[in-house]
């Protein structure tokens, strides 16, 4: 289900007329063979289509206009070859509606010492153009990212690969729409938000079916379709009994893959990519979903537990933004549990009660049916493991009434000392940056929830590059946290987001 368009990003090179036809051929060589070996490198994730030079406004502006119609382009790289006076770009930058990344470098590695001239340096003067444009698009105050160093170093394409999926998700950001399995939870106040304003700032639909609706889907699926969901489940995953009898644990998972296919068919039929359910109103649903979900949020669509109709979309957002990583570790909704307080062995075991992405395990997946106290249906299936080790970041999208704010925490995940034999669900166990402590102090004074979107293979940075592009706060604790500064910092950020 995970598709993302065939995005391309277009690089565009700017200067002026004012050194001849020979100087702009050789600016245009030499932003092809950027291109070229940009593309090459193996490192960016989606193509780079190279533009012809932009030396004048109409061009520019016609040139931003038409980026903005294309529905394949994601964004554009923008780099002052020569000296490109920027009053040139403002009519062109002002109509501009996509990501826009600064390649601040220059097309020579290395000053050329014998043989440099003022040809040359009238030629080669991105130092001076490049801050140029930098100003006007500053004056402007225009989002963007800047990345300097030379074209040919894997670090600073590494930096282009990496705002490239935050591009992504910043125009992806806008197809998101979440389907809202009844209501809240009932007295919760992390889960509510203002649906209206998170359209407004991020594109996201949020909408509400009565669960009888979506059940009317599950109870359509044939009896077919269902043996054969379950013998997949069969052959992929491990069939923990536990003293159940076959046939009757069986009949449990059937009733998940029925609602697994009732589920999907209902989300493509009316085109919403995330989903969130609620144990306290299932309606006609014979068990809580569980395995069905997880299976879903593996295939690509985004989850939110008793409501959670944000962390739903930012699970969604950040599933969107790690399409087709190379070795990719896995991204899924998270919720903080319980704690490890021993001294140093500090962390804090994630759960939830079922519906844990299994794209973040490690080894070994089973399916367990286990009685649930809430919800007062049938013993749900679900998938049970543990997760990887390594790090990742935990993000949390929260409501202050008047403004949104995203907290990001790098976190350490790591292996729990011993095996948790009774519970029967899914864990990851982590340690918050800069330690438990500290890490958890600003998380509670940004107000942090419990539920997280949580990623191996997306970074604080990309994230918050995210929110810079919503004009949302972002916070950040990691390694360098410490509470007075950051108590500072979210004051400051009371006075600047207001």
């Amino acid at each position: 289900m995970l598709q993302v368009k065939n995005y391309k990003f277009w690089f565009c090179t700017g200067s002026q007329d004012l050194y001849g036809d020979e100087c702009l051929a050789k600016v245009a060589e030499h932003s092809k063979i950027i291109v070229e070996k940009l593309n090459e490198s193996g490192i960016l994730p989606y193509e780079v289509v190279w533009k012809p030079t932009l030396i004048t406004n109409e061009l520019i502006r016609k040139t931003f206009n038409e980026a903005n119609l294309d529905e394949e382009c994601a964004g554009v790289i923008t780099w002052m070859h020569t000296f490109s006076p920027a009053k040139s770009w403002i009519l062109g930058l002002q109509e501009f509606r996509k990501p826009l990344l600064h390649l601040h470098t220059q097309f020579n590695e290395e000053i050329p010492y014998d043989s440099i001239d003022m040809d040359f340096m009238n030629e080669n003067q991105s130092a001076h153009g490049d801050r140029e444009y930098g100003h006007i698009v500053s004056r402007m105050r225009i989002e963007r990212k800047v990345v300097a160093g030379h074209w040919s170093d894997p670090i600073v394409v590494g930096k282009i690969a990496s705002w490239m999926r935050t591009a992504i998700g910043i125009v992806e950001s806008s197809h998101i729409r979440v389907m809202r399995v009844a209501d809240n939870m009932r007295n919760v106040a992390v889960t509510e938000g203002d649906k209206v304003e998170a359209q407004i700032k991020f594109g996201w639909e949020i909408d509400t079916y009565p669960v009888n609706e979506i059940a009317e889907s599950v109870d359509a699926v044939s009896v077919s379709d269902v043996n054969a969901l379950v013998e997949e489940y069969y052959s992929k995953y491990e069939i923990l009994l536990e003293g159940r009898d076959p046939e009757e644990f069986k009949k449990h998972v059937a009733v998940q893959a029925q609602i697994e296919l009732g589920f999907e068919r209902f989300l493509k039929e009316k085109n919403y990519q995330a989903i969130v359910t609620h144990f306290g109103d299932l309606g006609s649903l014979k068990q809580l979903p569980g395995l069905a979900i997880q299976r879903l949020m593996e295939k690509g669509y985004g989850f939110g537990a008793e409501g959670d109709w944000k962390v739903a979309a930012m699970v969604r957002l950040m599933k969107i933004m790690t399409a087709d990583v190379k070795n990719a570790k896995g991204t899924s909704m998270l919720e903080d549990y319980t704690y490890n307080l021993v001294k140093g062995k500090e962390g804090i075991l994630q759960a939830h009660m079922l519906e844990i992405c299994p794209s973040i395990a490690d080894g070994p997946i089973s399916i367990k049916c286990q009685p649930l106290s809430m919800g007062d249906r049938e013993d749900p299936a679900r998938l049970v493991f543990t997760s990887k080790e390594g790090s990742g970041v935990a993000a949390s999208l929260i409501d202050l009434g008047n403004r949104f704010r995203l907290i990001l925490n790098d976190v350490d995940c790591k292996k729990v000392e011993k095996p948790m034999p009774k519970l029967p669900v899914a864990t990851n166990f982590w340690t918050p940056q800069p330690d438990m402590y500290t890490g958890a102090e600003a998380w509670i004074l940004a107000g942090g929830a419990h539920h997280t979107a949580f990623s191996y293979d997306l970074t604080a940075e990309q994230m918050g590059d995210w929110a810079a592009a919503m004009g949302i706060e972002a916070v950040y604790i990691d390694k360098d946290t410490k509470i007075r500064d950051f108590k500072r910092d979210l004051m400051l950020g009371e006075i600047f987001y207001r």
